[in-house]
Order: C-alpha cells, then sequence, then structure tokens
C-alpha cells in the first residue's frame, strides 16, 4: 500500500523530510478496523512529532492523525462497526498514522461519518471536536445549557482548528458570551462567522484588550497556543475561582499566579484515552457519534478551509509549511491516494 513516512527528524523544506513509500497491508486484530483511508487533515501534532520524535534506527515512521474513510475489514471482537460502514476518528499516537492507504484504528475511539459531509469536509473535524469537546464540557466543566447566562469563555487562538470548533460548540451548545483572539483581519472575519460575540487582537496584551471592551473578567480560558507568552495576561484577566484549560505546550508558566483567585487548571490531550485504554475510551466513539449528529442537522459545520490535494509527500509537506509558519486558519485537507 501508498504511505507516506520519514526516516529521521528534518526541516520540512528538506527533500527527505517525508516521504512516499510502499508498506505491506496490515491485518485486523482484536478490536482493530481496516480503514481504507479516503481524506486526511493535517495538525500541530503532525508537526510536533515529525519534528522531534526521530524513528529507531531509520524506520519508517507513517504519522497522520485525523482520518475518514471506509470499514475494510474488521477483527474478532468487533461490535461497533461492519465492512462498508463510512467512519471518522483521530487515531492513536502509539500506533502508525493515518498517512496511509490502509489504517488500523481501535473501533472504540471511531464514529460514524456524518451524512451529510463529504470524505474531506468530515476528516477536518475529528481530532479538533474530540479535543474541543473534552475541554469545554470534561475539563471545564461548562453546563450544556443555553439558558444559562452571565459567564464568558475567552478562546486563545480561536481561528486555529481547535479554536474553529470550540466556539461554534460554545455557540451553540452554552449560553457562555464568547470571546476569540485572532491577529489579522482574515482570521478574526473567520472566528465572527463561527460565532464569537466578541474577537480581540492576540499580538496585543489580552488583558488590556478585554479592558478596551469593557468586559468583566473572564469565567474560562481555553488557551490553544502561546500559553507562556499569555500567562501573565491569563492570570490577571480571569475572574475569581474561574477556570483556564491548556493544550499547548508551554516551556513555563508559574502557576502560583492562579492561587489568590483560586483559579483551576486544567490540560486536555485527547490521546490519552488510547494511549492508556482507560475504562472510558469508549466515550470517544460516542462523541463523535454526537458531533455527526450535530453536524447532520446543521448545529455544526466543517472547519475545512484549504484542500491541498492528493495524499502525497510533496502536498504533505506544503501543508506542514503552512502550520509551521503559524498563518494557518481552520483545517488543511488531503484526499485520495
Amino acid at each position: 500500500m501508498k504511505a507516506v513516512a520519514y526516516r529521521k527528524s528534518l526541516p520540512i523544506d528538506h527533500a527527505d523530510s517525508l516521504m512516499d513509500i510502499e508498506l505491506p497491508a496490515p491485518q485486523a486484530q482484536g478490536h482493530d478496523l481496516l480503514v481504507e483511508v479516503k481524506a486526511i487533515s493535517v495538525n500541530p501534532v503532525d508537526v510536533k512529532i515529525r519534528a522531534n520524535v526521530a524513528p529507531a534506527d531509520g524506520d519508517a515512521k507513517v504519522i497522520g492523525w485525523d482520518a475518514a474513510g471506509v470499514v475494510k475489514a474488521v477483527g474478532p471482537d468487533v461490535t461497533l462497526f461492519k465492512p462498508g460502514d463510512e467512519v471518522w476518528y483521530a487515531g492513536a499516537l502509539n500506533r502508525p498514522g493515518t498517512n496511509s492507504e490502509l489504517h488500523l484504528v481501535d473501533e472504540r475511539i471511531v464514529g460514524h461519518k456524518p451524512k451529510n459531509l463529504d470524505f474531506a469536509k468530515a476528516a477536518a473535524l475529528p481530532l479538533t471536536a474530540i479535543t474541543a469537546w473534552e475541554l469545554l464540557f470534561e475539563r471545564l466543566e461548562v453546563s450544556r445549557d443555553k439558558a444559562a447566562q452571565g459567564k464568558s469563555l475567552l478562546v486563545i487562538g480561536a481561528a486555529g482548528g481547535v479554536g474553529s470548533i470550540l466556539v461554534q460548540l460554545a455557540r451553540q451548545l452554552t449560553g457562555l458570551t464568547i470571546i476569540g483572539t485572532a491577529s489579522r483581519p482574515d482570521t478574526a472575519a473567520w472566528v465572527t462567522e463561527l460565532g464569537a460575540h466578541h474577537v480581540i487582537d492576540h499580538s496585543k496584551p489580552l488583558n488590556e484588550e478585554i479592558a478596551r471592551l469593557g468586559l468583566p473578567p473572564v469565567t474560562y480560558v481555553a488557551s490553544l497556543n502561546q500559553t507562556d507568552h499569555h500567562w501573565s495576561a491569563i492570570a490577571e484577566l480571569v475572574a475569581p475561582q474561574g477556570k483556564v484549560a491548556l493544550i499547548d505546550d508551554p516551556a513555563a508558566i508559574d502557576v502560583r499566579l492562579l492561587k489568590r483567585k483560586s483559579v483551576s487548571l486544567h490540560w486536555e490531550f485527547m490521546f490519552t484515552r488510547s494511549m492508556f485504554e482507560t475504562a472510558d475510551i469508549q466515550k470517544q466513539h460516542q462523541l463523535l457519534n454526537d458531533v455527526a449528529s450535530l453536524v447532520d442537522t446543521g448545529v455544526l459545520k466543517t472547519t475545512l478551509a484549504e484542500r491541498f490535494g492528493t495524499i502525497n509527500a510533496a502536498n504533505l509537506k506544503r501543508a506542514h509549511a503552512l502550520l509551521e509558519s503559524n498563518r494557518a486558519k481552520g483545517k488543511i485537507v488531503l484526499e485520495g491516494f
């Protein structure tokens, strides 16, 4: 089968940073689904792994997590799917990735693809939807009650992949006032279109931007990138007894700044359930089915922003380079081999 892989962690402009290769087709075991990959999307985690995790002894490492495709075969323990089912999922860090024609994935972290989306539009959503949903409803414990008013959510990096779905979830399913951050006219317009009540500029001090709008201290903060850069401002603008959730990898933050306000700090990492095979691993299956239902009923929309063509090394290099530039909005999708 065709796949895209790397053997050394190299700058994305290096000829061998990603390569087209051929691999044997895998076989489904246990709870595995063997999926024919129809479309993938590219996430910051793809860039981080490629740049920082070198394969052992020059082995070919296939990365990629978001995928939409068709089940070709199932393992003996599978109960949730059958061959021919159209699925979407975000995979697991401790298994080969989705940048391949055929891919093995545990059925318990897979959902039925939204009926109203093609494979490309569906592939844009799983990883970011899981991350945003878990962050909002499980880590921050926000109530799914549109009648609950008076609280606010600041989304730092609202135009990116996670931010694009988090803003939608918060606007459509909660009563929160949503403040998104963006630094360019096109990304600010994108965040507004997705449902933010206010958009502020994260190239300026965030606490000053909140004060400029005359807004009260923020109840919840979702910091999706550059947390260390914004940390002092976050500690100042968050409300007493508020909550802060992170998904990025800040070099160092002084959590003592949260103490006097009794603010709680939460990490969201959507691979935790699959990595540790937690007792509630199947919650991601149900989560993806719930998101699919929200898509099919028009509550949520795809965050696909750019189609980069066929799944191959050259196009994936372009996608990685755009993500590394920190100028991407929404999601980048590639389709077919």
